[in-house]
C-alpha cells in the first residue's frame, strides 16, 4: 500500500471508502481536534457516528451545537470560539443525512472543517498548526487503511 502524502491521494482514498467507513474515518479526524471545543455534546455525536447510534438525532444535536457555536463567535472574532465552531461543523459533517450531503464525502468535509479549526488557532500564534493537522489526517487515514487491508 502506498502512503498518502498529498491531498489528491487523500481525497481519492476517502472516495474509495463506503459511507460507513467515511463516517468512521471522519470521526477520527474530528476526535483529533475535539479538545478545541468545550461542547460536551460533540463527543456523544462522534460516538453515534462510530456505532449503531441514532444518526438522525445525532445530526440534530450537531446542527444545534454548530449554530450555537456560530452565534458565540460574535463580532469580536474570538479565534477559540471560531475553532469550536469549525469542530462542530466537522462533527455535523460525519452524521449529516446522505440526502443532504449532495454527494460530498463526509470524511473530506470533516477533514476540511478540522483544518479550519487548527487554522483559527494559528491566527493567535506563530505556529502553523494547519499543516500539522493535514499531516495528522494523512497518518490517521494511512493507519486506518493499513488496518482494513491487513486485518
Amino acid at each position: 500500500m502506498n502512503t498518502i502524502s498529498s491531498d489528491m491521494e487523500f481525497r481519492q482514498a476517502l472516495e474509495a471508502l463506503s459511507l460507513e467507513q467515511q463516517r468512521y474515518v471522519g470521526a477520527r479526524f474530528v476526535t483529533n481536534v475535539l479538545s478545541l471545543s468545550e461542547d460536551a455534546r460533540l463527543q456523544q455525536v462522534v460516538e453515534a457516528a462510530t456505532s449503531e447510534g441514532d444518526l438522525e438525532s445525532a445530526f440534530k444535536i450537531a446542527k444545534r451545537a454548530s449554530l450555537e457555536a456560530h452565534t458565540r463567535c460574535g463580532t469580536e472574532g474570538d479565534w477559540n470560539d471560531q475553532a469550536g465552531y469549525f469542530v462542530a461543523r466537522g462533527v455535523e459533517a460525519i452524521v449529516e443525512p446522505q440526502i443532504r450531503t449532495a454527494g460530498k464525502n463526509p470524511a473530506w468535509k470533516a477533514a476540511m472543517q478540522c483544518r479550519m479549526a487548527r487554522t483559527c488557532l494559528a491566527s493567535e500564534s506563530d505556529e502553523d498548526t494547519h499543516d500539522l493537522e493535514t499531516g495528522a489526517q494523512y497518518q490517521l487515514l494511512n493507519d486506518y487503511l493499513e488496518k482494513v487491508n491487513n486485518p
